[in-house]
Order: structure tokens, then C-alpha cells, then sequence
């Protein structure tokens, strides 16, 4: 399995952004989609973003489209999710997943690879 961290969390206003990045271990992130999701504290973890393998279709959830780009760097091993016109409802911690399988599952019960999480806090 690939071995994930998230950075980039933190705090910010409502309307500023923020960069998420995560970097990924091993020689084989170019054969693995990639995801962004959150939980928020009291609730599941749902889907935010994810990537295709070699970048060309991204996926979003209904609330974040148009506010959030997932992007990523496969000679970098690095996947990224620019939050531009951040919520208070945006808050939660994000996590970083790869999937073997496809970019368009939104269960993460079909992710196979976790990061630990970085905390996104978006004051009113």
C-alpha cells in the first residue's frame, strides 16, 4: 500500500482559502486515483474530491464545485485540493486516500490507502 501525509491544513476566515497537499510514498502514485475527503466532528466521512490517475477528469461533490480544484503532481507523488471561498461548513479534518480502483467512488469504503488527516477550521 502507498503511504499518505496531508499537510496544509489550518485556520482561516470565512471566504479565504486554503492548499491542501499530500504526499505520497513509493514508486507507484501514478497507478492510483486519488481523493479528498472530510468528517466533521459527529458526522461520516464523505467524499470531497478525487482525481483520476493521470490527472484528466476530477470529480467533486455538489457543495465544493466551483470552490475547490483537486489537482495532482504524479513526478511529485503529490496530490493537492485548493479551497478558495471557504465555508464554516467546510470545516472538518480532510484526508488524503488512493484507490486501486476508480476515481469516481465515493464510498470510502472503496479507498484502500489513508493519510492521518489535517484539520481545516473556517471561523464565521
Amino acid at each position: 500500500q502507498v503511504q499518505l501525509e496531508e499537510s496544509g491544513g489550518g485556520l482561516v476566515q470565512t471566504g479565504g482559502s486554503l492548499r491542501l497537499s499530500c504526499a505520497a510514498s513509493g514508486r507507484t502514485f501514478s497507478t492510483y486515483a486519488m481523493g479528498w475527503f472530510r468528517q466533521a466532528p459527529g458526522k461520516e466521512r464523505e467524499f470531497v474530491a478525487s482525481i483520476t490517475r493521470n490527472g484528466g477528469i476530477t470529480y467533486y461533490r455538489d457543495s465544493v464545485k466551483g470552490r475547490f480544484t483537486c489537482s495532482r503532481d504524479n513526478a511529485k507523488n503529490t496530490v493537492y485540493l485548493q479551497m478558495n471561498s471557504l465555508k464554516p461548513e467546510d470545516t472538518a479534518v480532510y484526508y488524503c486516500a488512493a484507490n486501486t480502483g476508480r476515481a469516481s467512488d465515493r464510498f470510502a469504503s472503496m479507498w484502500d490507502s489513508w493519510g492521518q488527516g489535517t484539520q481545516v477550521t473556517v471561523s464565521s
